[in-house]
């Protein structure tokens, strides 16, 4: 008897391919719905939040049904920088949450970004290597990640040695970039397919980190002193420069070597210009910087414009599969992601 195969749709067999950097769509819609709150759109800010949630949903479903079901392919993509966009998103979200008032949401967030952190961190640092992709950044983005959401909620349940673990990550964090900078393939800046991004965005994310840790200081707390306080305030504001000369150079080597074609991974580019206006206007606030404002206004609807070139781009790929490189096809050895496809 002729053995059968059970038919899948266009759908499950294009999602059944979809590698680890998927995540930095959640990432970059909820650091979206992040900036529209603190610029006042608030409608959008929640409709992004929306997005964001639904398909962190189905990601988590899937990292589940991989972790049960399909064991050797969960432990492979686990050891990619990629799978490190798992805890970033969460923690995403989990602050828009915290700013929403779920409170107890948010929480629930960080205690499972907090558990999948050191064992995917360790799984990822392990595979290092020079000549990596902008994703060697991760490590850093996700580290920050908590330290954003662990001073957000410091502020809201009035909880200091919460605001001391996420100053102890944060100092970590700049530690990882640092490292990661010297596994960073420089070429990338000019061929990168849009990972090389999160070389800026860590910092703007490290930036935001630190604006979190220094407006979480307050009578009532009393985390930092006179010293503490000064060298949050001067390593936030060189952490948000630096982040800015990144998203300066990045973008005129765009403009030099023009990429038009659609990858997945340009999510990852989406996520860093989100996370430079959310930076950005952050640090206006925590700091009292207010002519910040302006540019962290302009910041975010560029980052609200790539979002709509790259969702426009994943409606395309979708209706023309094998047509780019949208699945991570190209196997150059800094290519991450062909490492995880079946």
């Amino acid at each position: 008897m002729p053995a059968t195969t059970t038919p899948t749709s266009p759908l499950h067999t294009w999602w059944s391919r979809r590698p680890p950097t998927a995540g930095a769509a959640v990432m970059a819609t909820g650091i979206l719905s992040v900036t529209l709150h603190q610029t006042g759109y608030e409608t959008l800010s929640r409709l992004a939040l929306a997005l964001a949630s639904v398909t962190w949903l189905a990601l988590a479903a899937d990292f589940t049904a991989r972790l049960l079901w399909d064991r050797a392919r969960w432990v492979k993509e686990a050891a990619t920088p990629a799978a490190l966009t798992a805890i970033a998103a969460t923690t995403v979200l989990g602050t828009r949450f915290s700013v929403l008032g779920w409170q107890t949401l948010a929480k629930a967030l960080l205690a499972l970004a907090a558990v999948l952190w050191p064992g995917l961190l360790v799984a990822v640092v392990r595979h290092w290597h020079r000549g990596m992709p902008g994703a060697v950044f991760l490590g850093c983005v996700a580290t920050e990640g908590l330290a954003v959401l662990g001073a957000t909620l410091a502020v809201t349940e009035a909880s200091a040695w919460l605001a001391h673990a996420a100053l102890v990550l944060f100092w970590l964090g700049l530690v990882l970039y640092v490292v990661a900078l010297t596994r960073f393939d420089l070429r990338q800046v000019a061929h990168g397919a849009g990972d090389h991004w999160v070389a800026g965005g860590a910092l703007a994310i490290s930036a935001l980190a630190g604006s979190k840790l220094f407006a979480a200081d307050s009578a009532r707390l009393y985390l930092w002193n006179d010293d503490d306080t000064s060298t949050l305030h001067t390593v936030t504001v060189a952490l948000l420069v630096l982040d800015l000369a990144w998203y300066a150079a990045l973008l005129l080597a765009e403009i030099a070597w023009p990429r038009p074609r659609y990858d997945i991974r340009r999510w990852a580019t989406v996520f860093p210009l989100g996370m430079t206006a959310a930076a950005t206007l952050s640090v206006a606030t925590a700091l009292d910087v207010p002519w910040l404002d302006g540019p962290g206004e302009a910041l975010m609807w560029i980052a609200v414009a790539a979002w709509l070139v790259v969702t426009a781009g994943a409606v395309w790929a979708y209706a023309h599969p094998g047509s780019t490189t949208g699945a991570g096809a190209r196997t150059s050895g800094t290519d991450v992601t062909s490492t995880t496809r079946r």
